[in-house]
């Protein structure tokens, strides 16, 4: 008899529910989108119910009473966007406040007060994160300190934090478990990835009370089991939760330190695996790449705000192109980007910039410039800000990536990839399975339900892939690259 594992990957967009099978092929799949929510320029928001709401609906489209009759799902394995977070009111089970997401720079004041207060050095040797409105510990402290009264009801017990795993769990558990795992717990800027539990100095310098926090476990733990009466997988148990990036890293397979991956999203996470713990630097941060049976392995990161969500600007907002497939014949139509770049600093600039202050701007239009050199300067600008991130993790650790291996919608995009094996000088692998997120999250809950039984075997499943090869002459990538570096820093060096 088949066994399959249900996952949900909840992500910026919307939620996916999969039901994959012990061949590690996705059977069935159900989307659904989610509001996003601009209050104000820079302000990014969930509302938290929609979306638990709509892990329901998909739980109950994917797993059928029948299959369920039948034993044969074993569980739900879980992977979120990260940082994203919200604060509930553990009594009611409501949010007290919309979830800020992990775009949203409405803390870009509290950050620099932090910065100004010398408390940057202390908060990044703890936690391998920089201070900045991309982490949650800001976001939750101004949730308390702007909604009123939540900070009087936070010290007397009254309200719970947690990233959108443990909110999602805390729902499915009908209050019982309030957990996260160890990947979304490094995310949060409170917790010590040195000693691997909650800080209570960087708590007190936020001002949250330890008594809001989820217990943290590794990611193939058993987080109990489905009570909501609504939902026809009750008493399923819950395993394999991690966050989105890690889990990516985890479906590529990235299972040997050095190895490294790339997930194109709305914004793209740049990963190595290091196994120990290796300090990043400018601009890159340090996170636990997974933990299993209590063990933690560790990654360094370039984390890049706007890449997919450049698409979106062009489409939802100009209107300049009906769907992202457009994009790639017209780019594909220039012979070069004739100097126009664009920089996509929608919600400032990550690694290796890190300036949440940035703005974003198209440098190098003439007369001639059309619709296609805005094409291609948006699909390079993604390959340009991943080299930035790839160059920067192999000055730091020491380690050449000789290889990328991606994900995400946009490795659909044959002119972005080469074009980005082009800028690398390495080849690019592209999986044929467009999940790899929630395949992680399922690969890690497989561990924990005993479908597979090691990471071997796991080794062998979904292994088909497209590689590109650099073609690109050395010295057109170098004065390519030397052209967005020269447009980055001229729009930083103009805004300041």
């Amino acid at each position: 008899m088949t066994k399959y594992i249900v996952a949900i990957d909840q992500s910026t967009s919307g939620t996916k529910a999969l039901l994959v099978d012990e061949q590690a092929q996705v059977v069935m799949k159900k989307t659904k989108a989610h509001e996003q929510y601009y209050p104000q320029p820079g302000w990014v928001a969930h509302d938290p119910t929609e979306i638990y709401e709509n892990v329901k609906e998909l739980l109950n489209e994917v797993v059928n009473r029948e299959v369920l009759a039948e034993k044969q799902v074993v569980g739900l394995a879980m992977t979120n966007q990260r940082e994203t977070v919200l604060v509930w009111d553990k009594t009611t089970g409501e949010p007290i406040h919309h979830a800020i997401v992990w775009q949203c720079r409405r803390t870009a004041t509290l950050c620099d007060a932090l910065k100004q207060q010398g408390y940057e050095e202390k908060i990044f040797e703890k936690t391998g994160l920089t201070v900045d409105p991309y982490f949650s510990a800001t976001k939750v402290k101004w949730i308390l300190e702007q909604v009123p009264g939540a900070l009087e009801k936070a010290r007397s017990g009254q309200l719970l934090l947690g990233t959108i795993d443990s909110w999602l769990i805390w729902k499915l558990t009908d209050g019982a478990v309030h957990a996260t795992d160890v990947t979304n717990a490094s995310r949060t800027s409170l917790y010590n990835i040195n000693t691997l539990g909650w800080d209570e100095e960087i708590l007190d310098i936020m001002g949250i009370p330890k008594s809001m926090l989820p217990e943290v476990k590794s990611c193939n733990a058993l987080f109990g089991h489905i009570a909501d009466e609504e939902i026809h997988a009750k008493g399923l148990p819950i395993s394999g939760v991690i966050g989105d990036s890690q889990a990516a890293l985890f479906g590529q397979k990235c299972f040997e330190p050095g190895m490294a991956k790339a997930t194109y999203g709305t914004g793209t996470s740049v990963l190595m695996q290091t196994g120990e713990l290796v300090r990043g630097g400018n601009g890159l941060v340090t996170s636990v790449a997974w933990g299993i049976d209590g063990k933690v392995s560790y990654a360094l990161e370039g984390i890049i705000h706007s890449t997919g969500d450049t698409m979106n600007w062009l489409i939802d907002q100009l209107e300049l192109f009906g769907d992202v497939g457009e994009l790639e014949p017209l780019a594909a139509k220039l012979p070069d980007n004739e100097g126009v770049y664009l920089i996509p600093a929608f919600v400032g600039l990550g690694a290796p910039y890190w300036d949440p202050h940035a703005r974003a701007a198209i440098v190098g239009l003439t007369r001639s410039s059309g619709k296609a050199h805005i094409a291609r300067a948006a699909l390079e600008s993604t390959a340009y800000q991943v080299k930035d991130a790839v160059t920067l993790i192999a000055q730091e650790s020491g380690i050449t990536v000789k290889a990328l291996r991606t994900d995400g919608g946009a490795t659909k995009n044959r002119f972005l990839m080469q074009f980005q094996a082009d800028m690398l000088g390495a080849d690019v692998r592209t999986s044929d399975l467009a999940e790899l997120s929630a395949m992680g999250s399922v690969y890690l809950a497989g561990l924990g339900f005993g479908v597979w039984e090691s990471l071997d075997r796991i080794r062998t499943l979904n292994e088909d892939s497209q590689v590109y090869s650099a073609q690109l002459a050395e010295d057109l990538r170098d004065s390519w690259y030397e052209g967005w570096q020269k447009a980055v820093n001229g729009i930083i060096s103009s805004q300041k």
